[in-house]
Formats: C-alpha cells, sequence, structure tokens
C-alpha cells in the first residue's frame, strides 16, 4: 500500500527555509495552493526534496515536479536519481516528456511541427569553433536582422550562463564559450528586442485547457526578465490570438502535457514567437489565479486516479 499519492517535488533550500523571503515565500505558497486542491479531491500529499536520500520513492503513487530548481547546478547527480525514481513512482509530467523538454532541442522539434521559434543555432558539446565562426555559420543559415546575440546552453535555468552580446564583443566571450561548449551543447539566437521593449509573456495550460497568463518584464538595461535578475511579473489578460498560439504548442508535443507553461513574444519580424515550452518545472503563477490549481488537481485526479 502506497503511503502517499502524490509526493510535491522541491529542492532542500524550500524545505524549511530561513530566514524566509518575498521569493521564498512565494515557493512556499504556490506548493501549498496545490497541496490544499490535491487534499480537496481526497489525495494523501506531502512534500519533499527531490535529493532526500531516507524517502522510499516507491511509497508514492506519483510524484510532481514543482521548484526542483536546483537540478541544472547538480545535472548529474539529478539525471542518476531522476533515472533511478522514474522506475519506483509515475513522474507528472511523465518521464518521456520530460525528457524531450529538459534539453532545449525541443525547440527545433516544434518548430518542425509549425510553432514560430526564434532563429536557433545549436553547438553540440566538444565542437572545434570559435564563437566567430558559430555566428558567421548561424548567419550563413538564418536570415538575421540583427548584430545583437545571445548564447545560453540547452540545459539550463534561471538564466544561467545567458548572455547578450554584440558581434563587436565577441573576443571578450571567446574564453567563456569554449568553457561551456567542452561540457555542454550551447544555442545561439539572434537578440530580440521585443522582449525588452514589451516582455514575455507566460500562458499557462493544463491538458489543453488555457487557465491564465502573466507578462514578465526585465527591469530597466536588463534583457532577462526573470525576477531573479529584478524582473517583475504582472497579471495579463490575453488575446484569442495569443492563446490559440499556447495551446498549439502544447498539442505540438509529442504527448499532452498534464501542467504546461508557454512563454511567447513577438520577434523581430512582428510575429508571435516561443520564447519556451516549459512543463519539466515550471513557476505557475497560482498566486494570481488559485482556481487553476483546481483545474490542474482536476486534471490529476481524472488521468491518475479515476
Amino acid at each position: 500500500m502506497k503511503l502517499f499519492d502524490i509526493v510535491i517535488l522541491t529542492d532542500r533550500r524550500y524545505l524549511y527555509p530561513d530566514p524566509t523571503s518575498p521569493y521564498v515565500t512565494n515557493v512556499l505558497l504556490e506548493d501549498q495552493i496545490v497541496a490544499d486542491e490535491l487534499r480537496k479531491l481526497g489525495h494523501k500529499v506531502t512534500r519533499k526534496s527531490w535529493d532526500d536520500p531516507s524517502f522510499d520513492w516507491s511509497h508514492t503513487k506519483c510524484a510532481i515536479f514543482r521548484a526542483t530548481w536546483d537540478y541544472f547546478e547538480r545535472y548529474e547527480e539529478f539525471a542518476l536519481w531522476y533515472t533511478k525514481t522514474a522506475e519506483q513512482t509515475i513522474f507528472i509530467n511523465s518521464k518521456s516528456l520530460i525528457d524531450w523538454n529538459i534539453d532545449k532541442h525541443y525547440l527545433n522539434d516544434l518548430n518542425e511541427n509549425g510553432i514560430n521559434i526564434p532563429n536557433t543555432f545549436i553547438i553540440e558539446p566538444q565542437t572545434k569553433t570559435t564563437l566567430e565562426a558559430a555566428i558567421n555559420k548561424a548567419k550563413s543559415l538564418y536570415n538575421y536582422t540583427s548584430n545583437d546575440f545571445v548564447l545560453k546552453p540547452c540545459i539550463a535555468g534561471g538564466a544561467r550562463h545567458t548572455y547578450k552580446f554584440n558581434v563587436s564583443e565577441i573576443d571578450a566571450y571567446e574564453k567563456v564559450f569554449q568553457q561551456l561548449i567542452a561540457d555542454e551543447a550551447m544555442m545561439l539566437q539572434e537578440f530580440q528586442t521585443n522582449i525588452v521593449k514589451g516582455g514575455e509573456i507566460s500562458m499557462m495550460v493544463f491538458n489543453g485547457e488555457f487557465t491564465h497568463a502573466v507578462l514578465k518584464i526585465a527591469k530597466p538595461g536588463d534583457f532577462r526578465v526573470q525576477d531573479d535578475y529584478g524582473g517583475t511579473v504582472h497579471e495579463y489578460k490575453p488575446s484569442q490570438e495569443e492563446i490559440d498560439f499556447a495551446i498549439a504548442t502544447v498539442k505540438a508535443s509529442p504527448e499532452l502535457p498534464v501542467y504546461a507553461r508557454v512563454d511567447i513574444f513577438k520577434d523581430n519580424n512582428e510575429k508571435w514567437a516561443l520564447a519556451e515550452l516549459e512543463i519539466f518545472e515550471p513557476e505557475l503563477w497560482f498566486r494570481f489565479n488559485p482556481k487553476a490549481a483546481a483545474v490542474l488537481a482536476d486534471t490529476i485526479k481524472k488521468i491518475y486516479f479515476d
């Protein structure tokens, strides 16, 4: 007999944080909202850090990823745990979907399925090249309209190793570029000016149903919308066109996600484009729309427990 129906997965920093901060308070609130809605449906719920050495993961039927935001800093350790634990419990979203989504090579798959993305050139690990050569290769493949670029890892979060630079500054980034591609795949994208001008819209979609959206805006002088870097989050009412784009994105995935966050913006050609499809451990801003957590809980019940 299972001790729990669902474990909400977090990282150890958010289990018993002291002292608290507004950032941590929001993490705890988001998990609490989800847990409350799951318990209303009669589920036995607990909250664990993914690296808890004392917990037997076969004691829960399901585990749902929430604030596991240290995984990319400890990726080898996480990958071992993830592979082993997937044999003991059911992941939400599914392991196969997470396997696909955790690496941003998935953007090219979605593009092939008709979803507009920024022109993206991927440099595989241990490729013998320079940053200048990579940019020239990217320019030969895509019709870039700017000399500003963004470099970031294919597996990352929280804007880790994300750099914006002009082609005139290549030399200043060559050393870090070589260090990064020695171990991991990197993405080179044309800088998208509208993310700074208009922000990035995050659309929450549960089992194909849109629930709510927020607008993320970078602080003045920065291009990163994450609150780690001073970005701010605002409630947002999207247009039907924006909602349709988000729903089309999740439907273009290998399987329909139980939960997803679709980050979109107007690209340099003034067309809606996908920044990221987050179906692993996205922040979902339930504090702006607690009813959306009820939608998620009901979806989980229908798929895994009915």
